[in-house]
């Protein structure tokens, strides 16, 4: 009875090490761990707020507010209280500023902003009115669910969701030898509606910790997967092993760090709000949030970005496929 052969005892043919092949493996994992490490710890220091979206009601106080905040704060007024809190409420403003006496400040704000947008706001005005000898009454009239106490859930469900999708197009792109296309893209599509279940269901019905309607907070985790999945997809495709580092980079690095879950958006520095809501991360935070706390209003753009993502990523797949077919068009061949 024979055995088959072990290939590692094969000592006829030694395997030669190319080097550029382990080189080039190390150095892209370099840049990434050292992108990651600078992008998320770098964020983290000092963040300082930037035109932070506060309403103040009266003319009176709207000026003293923007001589007080400086550029830390753009000042909307407001002619009354009502109008400052339905601000709030559509996510057009952190918080709304009024004098409810010659010595209190009233502020309403909204924590499902992110505890460092709102804690950014109380802070600032809590400087003020020890400045102008005043004391500060708080009101939350748009609180974080209890079982969201940090507002930390979308930025895990978000990474969650890009992470996996990321793992499973950069699977699919080494097996293209195994693998038709369409098979990948079928994949890759049927992935993303069942993620965009799985984790609506955990992070909404089953734990509470996202309050957006299901199949609002379904939609958005759906085209968040398809975005990443078909952008990894595409680079890996025209750029090889070089276009799965880009795509670490892009979706699960810096779109990620800079989603505006962890530090708002107000806090960040200028390059990182110039794209975080133009990356899918951004994109899928904003819409999962608007949806959950802000009556969904903004969300048209949100989720046309996620679109955008996923089509133009579908349609560098096919172009990589048909320019290899018209290059090669005796041998069928798989982007």
């Amino acid at each position: 009875m024979s055995s088959s052969p072990d290939p590692t005892a094969d000592t006829d043919k030694p395997i030669l090490t190319q080097h550029r092949a382990w080189t080039s493996l190390v150095l892209t994992g370099l840049v990434i761990g050292a992108a990651f490490i600078a992008v998320y710890v770098g964020l983290q220091r000092d963040p300082e707020p930037s035109r932070l979206p506060i309403a103040v009601v009266g003319e009176q106080l709207a000026s003293a507010a923007r001589t007080g905040f400086a550029d830390a704060v753009a000042v909307t007024p407001v002619t009354s209280i009502e109008d400052g809190r339905a601000l709030v409420r559509s996510g057009e403003a952190i918080a709304v500023l009024d004098a409810t006496s010659p010595t209190t400040l009233g502020l309403d704000y909204a924590g499902a902003s992110g505890v460092s947008e709102s804690g950014a706001a109380r802070q600032l005005v809590a400087g003020l009115a020890t400045h102008v000898g005043a004391t500060v009454q708080e009101y939350d009239i748009v609180p974080l669910t209890s079982y969201d106490s940090r507002g930390l859930s979308a930025f895990y469900v978000v990474f969650g969701v890009t992470l996996s999708s990321f793992v499973l197009a950069q699977g699919l792109t080494a097996a293209v030898t195994k693998v038709r296309l369409r098979h990948r893209l079928y994949a890759m599509g049927g992935f993303a509606i069942a993620i965009g279940l799985v984790a609506a269901t955990i992070a909404g019905p089953v734990y509470g910790s996202l309050t957006a309607p299901f199949p609002l907070l379904a939609l958005s985790l759906i085209l968040l997967s398809a975005a990443s999945a078909f952008t990894t997809k595409a680079l890996g495709a025209w750029l090889g092993p070089a276009g799965i580092g880009l795509a670490v980079l892009t979706l699960t690095t810096i779109g990620n760090a800079t989603s505006g879950a962890a530090i708002g958006f107000d806090l960040l520095p200028g390059w990182a709000q110039a794209i975080s809501a133009k990356l899918p991360p951004g994109a899928a935070v904003r819409a999962v949030n608007k949806f959950g706390y802000f009556d969904g209003s903004h969300t048209a753009a949100p989720l046309a970005i996620l679109a955008v993502w996923f089509l133009a990523g579908l349609a560098l797949v096919l172009l990589r496929q048909r320019t290899e077919q018209q290059r090669r068009p005796a041998l069928p061949t798989f982007a």
